[in-house]
């Protein structure tokens, strides 16, 4: 607490007043969030009889045990229990947590608000938030499943340069969200549609995995630079010329009279980090250091020394399809992808939904963005 000081006088027989002003800063913890979460229970209580009472309040207190460590586990998450907003978005969760027999909608509305404090400064984010949470009681085990994967295949990617550890990524995360069969038929797509969290087309249609990933893993596709050739030559010099390992440039695992540098697409360039040992407290510690504007530059240009041969490009993806059904996850996710019928789009609400029921899967996964 600060006060400002101010200075008075007063004749000796005078009372003396003085109005300070106050700067209080209020902090949340953990006690303090579970007591306005139950300051906020008490309008959610008086809208059920007395038998519906004792269910509601057990589901309620599940949810709480669910929201309150993940909100603790985010630096500064507690404080937004202190905005009017979230309190009144909490109320609607505590109603929705109320209404649903399945114990993983604790769970995923959990994610929902520790979206909204992550997010909360984006209205379309926030608007898509704010009716996630009003429909994670109606939506079905199936359409939400449906939905979390379509959401999972335009936003999740390997970010390994080397082709099996990526597709073993892939896998590995796709093992997590098949949590239940995969939907068929239109009844989930129809029920999505209805719920404002998918809009269907059907002048149009999905990219067909064999076409889709190739173009999102275009670094894994592409032709590369040929082996012993001028070009070859002049890759290693710029790579030399900035101070860049030459092992950057790899053998391309689809086609061994090729070369590739290591990324699965080439918007990573920016994201590259040089690792270099420092000496600290005389241990050696890996320090990863931002690649310089001149760095970037020289691998943008080894990308314009590939091939461009269009056969060479499409037996590439033969083969790489070939390792993607070697892939038990990846070959199922394959044939359903491959038999929804009709363009999806994925509406704000259905975003925020998918995203926080794949964060449920797998608590690795990115923020949403």
């Amino acid at each position: 607490m600060m006060l400002n000081n101010k200075n008075q006088k007063a004749g000796d027989n005078s009372n003396q007043l003085q109005a300070e002003s106050m700067i209080v800063n209020v902090g949340i913890d953990e006690k303090r969030a579970r007591e306005i979460y139950q300051e906020m229970n008490l309008q959610v209580r008086s809208d059920y009889s007395q038998e519906a009472l004792v269910i509601a309040n057990t589901r309620i207190a599940e949810f709480e045990d669910r929201l309150l460590p993940k909100m603790e586990a985010v630096e500064g998450a507690l404080e937004a229990f202190a905005d009017p907003s979230f309190q009144l978005l909490l109320v609607e969760a505590q109603k929705t947590a109320a209404s649903t027999e399945r114990p993983a909608d604790y769970d995923l509305l959990a994610e929902l608000l520790l979206h909204r404090f992550q997010k909360g400064e984006n209205r379309i984010i926030r608007a898509g938030i704010s009716r996630a949470v009003e429909i994670v009681d109606e939506i079905s085990d199936d359409a939400l499943l449906g939905l979390t994967v379509l959401h999972s295949i335009s936003n999740f990617f390997p970010t390994s340069g080397n082709i099996h550890i990526g597709l073993n990524v892939l896998n590995d995360l796709y093992g997590k969200i098949f949590y239940d069969t995969l939907p068929t038929g239109k009844e989930w797509l129809d029920h999505l549609d209805i719920l404002d969290a998918i809009r269907i087309n059907s002048f149009g249609g999905l990219k067909k995995i064999n076409q889709y990933y190739p173009e999102m893993l275009s670094g894994y596709i592409e032709v590369g630079i040929e082996k012993d050739s001028d070009n070859y030559t002049k890759a290693i010099e710029l790579l030399r010329n900035v101070n860049l390992p030459q092992n950057l440039l790899v053998e391309h695992t689809l086609n061994s009279n090729f070369s590739r540098i290591n990324l699965s697409d080439k918007n990573q360039i920016h994201s590259l980090a040089l690792q270099q040992q420092i000496v600290v407290d005389q241990k050696i510690v890996i320090v990863p250091t931002a690649l310089t504007e001149g760095q970037k530059n020289a691998i943008k240009s080894i990308y314009e020394l590939y091939k461009n041969d269009e056969t060479i490009k499409q037996n590439n993806i033969k083969i790489f399809m070939e390792e993607w059904d070697k892939w038990e996850n990846l070959k199922t996710l394959r044939e359903w992808w491959d038999n929804i019928n009709g363009l999806i789009q994925i509406t704000s609400v259905g975003k925020v939904l998918a995203h926080s029921n794949a964060q449920r899967c797998d608590k690795n996964l990115p923020p949403l963005t």
